[in-house]
């Protein structure tokens, strides 16, 4: 058995997909991959398995018609394996690998640019000033639009806030 047959019998698939954290399109991409390389490994046992030497002898003393297994001898005599043109198959796979690589390297850089926001919101949730320590001022600096709602709600004589009631009860003891 060669190197990379035993290095790829010992891989767990499973442990390589969770240890890289790789998520998405890409794991299925890999798991149906694996799932391929299962299947072919499994049709060339069955195949290697099988035995490959034609007893014509056999057939000679079973069959009647002796014409036809010496045809079918001179033809499995004759036979030549042909070779496969494999730059097809090799393309396609080289394809597949370019199309996987730049897909993790997307992957890659939304999981870069997740990192680096969420990095920025825990410092701004670091750096914050306590809730009790805030004004209205510094609520109006932040969101302006609050300043422009409560002169609107004035003007029109509404001195609630719709669903402040429902959610927060009333302070009416009656």
């Amino acid at each position: 058995m060669s190197l990379a047959r035993s290095a790829a019998n010992k891989l767990d698939w499973a442990k390589v997909i969770t240890s890289l954290k790789i998520t998405g399109r890409t794991a299925t991409e890999l798991s149906n991959f694996k799932k391929r390389n299962d299947e072919a490994r499994r049709q060339l046992q069955e195949l290697e398995q099988q035995p490959a030497a034609v007893s014509f002898d056999h057939y000679r003393s079973v069959l009647k018609n002796q014409a036809v297994i010496d045809q079918i001898e001179g033809f499995c005599q004759k036979y030549q394996p042909v070779t496969i043109d494999s730059s097809k198959q090799i393309h396609t796979i080289e394809s597949f690998q370019e199309h996987a690589l730049a897909n993790a390297q997307a992957t890659e850089k939304l999981v870069q640019n997740e990192l680096t926001t969420l990095k920025q919101t825990l410092q701004n949730i670091e750096n914050a000033r306590p809730f009790d320590e805030l004004t209205v001022d510094d609520l109006v600096k932040a969101k302006p639009e609050i300043d422009a709602k409560v002169e609107e709600m004035v003007k029109r004589g509404k001195w609630e806030v719709p669903g402040y009631a429902e959610k927060f009860g009333g302070l009416n003891v009656m």
